[in-house]
């Protein structure tokens, strides 16, 4: 007997494991040699406290279970609301061998008061369910991070951050907050910003994923057709990124760029050569985070 696969199907079985191994690429491990200084941890200055949690009580995305993680700075006191930042696949920006260690950043840039001082939650993707022994987790990441819409944005809202700000005195200024993600988790911080801008105000994108994986190639013409929202905006992206079915990385980031020039946006860009993967992104994080934060005070 032989097996028919139509086209339709066999288009969308390689966009999804298009998107499988986009994930994996954008996470490829980093040698030490190519952390910046101030993804090392200083003798002289005082180390902040990371803390594991799980959320598996979510009424926006039901049926899910996530690990999640909170950076306390040592400088953090209760009776000064703190600003935020919010990771997307936050595992892997605090993974000491991976790109960014943030932990240790945020703790050599609060310390110089180059930032301010800054409640990091580091957030995963939801899984559905608790998988059998040799089962794959059946990964709910790009209808979270994929999706142009205010799902994830009162995801935020209404049950991290509101747990969170149970334990932790949280500014509620959007110009305190700031949201940072890697391909897929980039298009998504993009997405909360744009979509509650009275939240988050601050942007940042690694290889962003602005193609039609769930829709957001429609970004660059609605920035260009839209009333200029506060917002500052960070890319960073590589020339030999991705070209696959979902389309052109390079282009997409190109585009989302024109898009914000033309409507006179606070935004930065910054290529490299690099494909998809964190390894620029990484080296540039403490740089990113002085402009990011430039005027906080």
């Amino acid at each position: 007997m032989r097996l028919f696969l139509s086209p339709t199907f066999v288009r969308s079985l390689v966009g999804w494991l298009c998107i499988l191994s986009v994930w994996g690429l954008a996470w490829t491990a980093c040698h030490a040699a190519d952390l910046p200084k101030e993804a090392t941890y200083q003798e002289r200055i005082p180390r902040g406290e990371v803390t594991e949690y799980v959320w598996d009580q979510s009424e926006i995305f039901p049926g899910t279970w996530r690990k999640y993680w909170v950076y306390r700075p040592a400088q953090y006191d209760p009776d000064r609301p703190a600003a935020v930042m919010v990771f997307q696949d936050g595992q892997g920006f605090l993974n000491p061998k991976g790109a960014f260690h943030v932990p240790a950043v945020f703790d050599n840039l609060i310390d110089a008061g180059e930032m301010p001082v800054t409640i990091g939650v580091f957030i995963n993707p939801g899984n559905r369910g608790i998988p059998e022994p040799g089962q794959r987790r059946l990964n709910h990441r790009s209808i979270e991070y994929d999706s142009p819409n205010g799902d994830y944005a009162r995801f935020l809202e209404t049950e991290i951050l509101s747990e969170v700000g149970q334990h932790y005195a949280l500014s509620g200024d959007p110009e305190m907050r700031a949201i940072c993600g890697n391909s897929s988790g980039g298009i998504c911080a993009f997405t909360v910003a744009w979509e509650r801008p009275d939240l988050f105000r601050k942007v940042v994108s690694h290889i962003g994923s602005f193609v039609n994986i769930r829709g957001g190639y429609h970004y660059p013409s609605l920035i260009r057709k839209t009333e200029r929202k506060p917002l500052r905006v960070f890319l960073q992206e590589g020339m030999n990124d991705l070209d696959n079915i979902h389309g052109n990385w390079p282009l997409a980031n190109k585009q989302m760029e024109a898009a914000l020039r033309y409507m006179d946006y606070d935004y930065r860009m910054v290529w490299g050569v690099g494909e998809h993967n964190a390894r620029h992104a990484g080296r540039i994080f403490p740089q990113t985070l002085r402009w990011l934060w430039r005027d906080f005070r």
